[in-house]
């Protein structure tokens, strides 16, 4: 019996249902195939991961056991290692061939951050290299890279690290301070521009010899003017941790034997012109008398801080402003703020400062200057003739 008009329509339209469905699967697998490998390729020059899943609707990509190789005379094997990160795209932009990502997350890490003899800072710096390099049109090519020069990410976040400061500016080998359970994130990137301002935030424990302190550090930069407003803090943080910021050297050193820091710093970047005031606490400062008459401590001697911290009961509060053109080269935020803190602790003490104090310190401008340096690669040396 011939099948009705009717059921040959259902089934021929059931027919072609199931090809475009499977078509349409088959392209979200090769969609698929293309964007494992693509990600597997733009990884292999900066580090390795274990495996990259790319969800089959194309919605995430997954990094496991993720490791970014460091440069020559790096402090540590990696400059970063994540159990996971796990990229968003927005695959509306995609199909309209721009790159904007929704979502970075990077989950169980460690960062290490290297400030060089120089003073510069260095972060992720082979990865800032490899974008140096694909952003360069290609030798021949009609054109530049395959992807197009504006790249937009709302947020990158870091989740349950751990950030490794190491620090060649102040000994050698470097001086290394650790913030555990650390929580950080940057939103608003707009590449290459970064004209639009980039909110910034970190948290987590400064890791101590006898204290774990507190730290947290947010605010927003507009990274392509270095125009920033920033707010630091400090809470219990022991100050062996960072003795080499604090003392000077003349012949011997005053040996710190204990207490705690807290910092209150805001700092505002205007037309390349700082303003910075702050406060800082001293708790239970303590200082080994020592038999050495030329042991300081921020340039008064020992013996006069020992004495004067006793009247005190161990606490002291410095008040400083930092103030000058960061496009000055005399201008030394690091010199600066110990000058400050020389002055103010002297005031506070009572007691007359001598001599030159000079130190090392994180400062905003340098936590600037390197993501600045991280998120817009300088253009390709020119062609030699």
């Amino acid at each position: 019996m011939a099948m009705p008009l009717r059921n040959r329509v259902l089934l021929i339209v059931a027919i072609v249902v199931a090809v475009l469905v499977l078509a349409a699967l088959g392209t979200l697998y090769a969609l698929q195939r293309e964007a494992k490998a693509y990600v597997e390729g733009a990884l292999a020059p900066v580090g390795t991961a274990a495996s990259v899943n790319v969800a089959f609707n194309l919605s995430s990509v997954e990094l496991t056991d993720v490791r970014l190789k460091p440069p020559p005379n790096w402090p540590t094997a990696d400059t970063l290692r994540a159990a996971r990160i796990t990229i968003t795209p927005d695959l509306r932009a995609l199909i309209s061939h721009r790159v904007h990502i929704r979502d970075v997350t990077v989950s169980d890490f460690t960062m290490t951050v290297l400030r060089r003899e120089s003073g510069s800072i260095q972060i992720l710096p082979n990865l800032r290299a490899e974008m140096t390099r694909s952003a360069a049109p290609a030798s021949g090519a009609q054109g530049g890279s395959s992807l197009p020069q504006e790249k937009v990410i709302d947020h990158i976040g870091f989740e349950n690290g751990t950030f490794d400061f190491y620090d060649r500016s102040v000994s050698n080998p470097p001086w290394r301070v650790t913030v555990n359970r650390a929580q950080a994130s940057v939103d608003n990137v707009h590449l290459p521009a970064l004209t639009e301002p980039t909110r910034v935030s970190v948290t987590g424990n400064v890791v101590g010899p006898e204290h774990t302190g507190r730290m947290t550090f947010n605010g927003w930069m507009q990274i392509a003017s270095q125009d920033s407003q920033l707010h630091t803090t400090l809470r219990g943080v022991d100050v062996r941790t960072i003795d080499p910021y604090l003392l000077k050297k003349a012949g011997a050193k005053a040996n710190v034997t204990g207490g705690t820091l807290d910092l209150d710093l805001t700092s505002t970047v205007r037309g390349y012109h700082l303003h910075a005031p702050g406060t800082v606490t001293l708790h239970n400062l303590q200082l080994s008398q020592g038999g050495n008459a030329v042991d300081t401590f921020l340039s008064i001697p020992t013996r006069a801080a020992v004495a004067a911290l006793k009247a005190h009961k161990g606490e002291i509060t410095l008040h400083f402003v930092l103030e000058g053109n960061l496009r000055d080269p005399k201008f030394k935020l690091d010199e600066n703020l110990m000058t400050e803190l020389r002055a103010g602790f002297a005031q506070a003490l009572g007691v007359s400062a001598e001599g030159v104090a000079k130190g090392a310190g994180q400062t905003a401008k340098s936590i600037a200057d390197a993501l600045r340096s991280l998120l817009q690669p300088v253009p390709p040396a020119p062609a030699s003739k």
